[in-house]
C-alpha cells in the first residue's frame, strides 16, 4: 500500500511537497503502524533520496531533508516490531519511468536522465543478482557465513565495484533487529556457523558518493534443503525468503539476467502476489500496483 501511495503521489501526481521526513511519517502512521499485531518500528527508519541514499546509516532531519520527486532514486529501509516478530526490509526505487532513448542530437537534458537511469539499472542489476546468487545457494551444516559472503559480491565485483557493509546479520524475534552471533560478511574471524531456524538478512548494495545508494534486503530463514545426495552424512541448507515484497521491476536490466535468475525473480513475485493480494481485499489500487510489479518477466 505504501508504495502504491508514493508511485501515486510522485509519479502520477507529481506533488514535490514529499521529503524524506515525509516518507517516515506517512509509512508508520498511515500504513504500518496500521496492521495488525504492530507495536513499535524496529529502529529508525532510513529514507535516502539520490545522494542521500549513498549514506548507509543516514537518518533525515528537518534541516537535512531532501524533497523526493519525479525520476529520483530512493533508498528505503525500515522495520517494525510486531507481536508476532521483528522486520527489517530495504527496497530502492526508481520514483518514474524508464527515460526515452535519445539520439546524439537529441536535448541534452533529455541525454543526461537517459545516462544517469541507465548507470542506475546497470548498478541495481548487479545488486540483484548478488541477491539472488545467495538466495539460491545450497551449503553443507556447519557452513559460516563469511564462506557465502563472496557470492553476493561477486556480480559488482566483476565492474570493479563492491560496498563496505556486511551482507546479512542476524535478526531476534521481538528482540534487537540486529542480533547475532550469526551473520554473513567478509569477517573470516565469525565462525558461527549458519543452522536451521536461524533468520539472517541479505542485503548487498552499492552506494556513489553524493549520487546515489541501492540496496536490496530479505529477511531469509535456514531451512533443510532437499538434495539427491548427503555427502559425509551431511544435511545440506539453502533460505526461503521471509520478506514480500516486489523488486523495482523499472531498474531490472533483464537482457543481463540468466534465465535463472529471471526464473528465480518470477517465482519470487509469485509467491509475493500470493501471500499480499488477499490482504489488500478491497483496495483496489494497491491489489493493481502490487499485480503490476509482479508481473512475470520471463512470458
Amino acid at each position: 500500500r505504501f508504495f502504491s501511495w508514493l508511485e501515486r503521489e510522485v509519479v502520477k501526481n507529481g506533488r514535490t511537497d514529499i521529503d524524506e521526513t515525509t516518507i517516515d511519517e506517512v509509512l508508520i502512521s498511515e500504513f504500518r503502524g496500521k496492521q495488525e499485531g504492530f507495536l513499535e518500528p524496529s529502529f529508525p527508519t532510513i529514507a535516502g533520496c539520490n545522494a542521500h541514499g549513498a549514506i548507509i546509516h543516514y537518518r533525515a532531519t528537518e534541516q537535512t531533508a531532501l524533497p523526493v520527486t519525479r525520476n529520483d532514486m530512493l533508498l528505503l529501509d525500515s522495520g517494525a516490531q510486531f507481536d508476532c516478530g521483528t522486520t527489517d526490509v530495504t527496497r530502492t526505487v526508481y520514483l518514474g519511468e524508464e527515460p526515452d532513448e535519445v539520439g546524439e542530437d537529441g536535448d541534452a537534458e533529455a541525454r543526461k536522465l537517459r545516462a544517469k537511469f541507465e548507470h542506475y539499472r546497470n548498478c541495481y542489476t548487479r545488486v540483484l543478482q548478488g541477491h539472488i546468487a545467495l538466495s539460491d545457494v545450497v551449503f553443507p551444516t556447519g557452513t559460516p557465513g563469511f564462506l557465502l559472503d563472496t557470492l553476493a559480491r561477486t556480480p559488482l565485483w566483476r565492474r570493479g565495484l563492491d560496498y563496505r557493509h556486511g551482507t546479512g546479520h542476524g535478526v531476534g524475534a521481538g528482540l534487537m533487529v540486529h542480533e547475532g552471533p550469526h551473520g554473513v560478511s567478509p569477517k573470516a574471524y565469525n565462525t558461527t556457523p549458519l543452522e536451521v531456524g536461524m533468520i539472517v538478512s541479505n542485503e548487498p548494495g552499492y552506494y556513489e558518493d553524493n549520487a546515489f545508494g541501492i540496496r536490496i534486503e530479505n529477511l531469509v530463514w535456514i531451512q533443510e534443503a532437499s538434495t539427491e545426495y548427503r555427502f559425509g552424512g551431511k544435511d545440506f541448507l539453502g533460505f526461503a525468503p521471509l520478506t514480500m515484497v516486489p523488486l523495482c521491476r523499472v531498474l531490472i536490466d533483464v537482457d543481463a539476467l540468466s534465465k535463472e535468475e529471471i526464473k528465480w525473480i518470477d517465482a519470487y513475485h509469485e509467491t509475493v502476489r500470493e501471500s499480499v493480494g488477499s490482504r489488500l481485499a478491497g483496495d483496489d489500487e494497491a491489489l493493481a500496483w502490487l499485480n503490476k510489479n509482479t508481473e512475470a518477466l520471463l512470458l
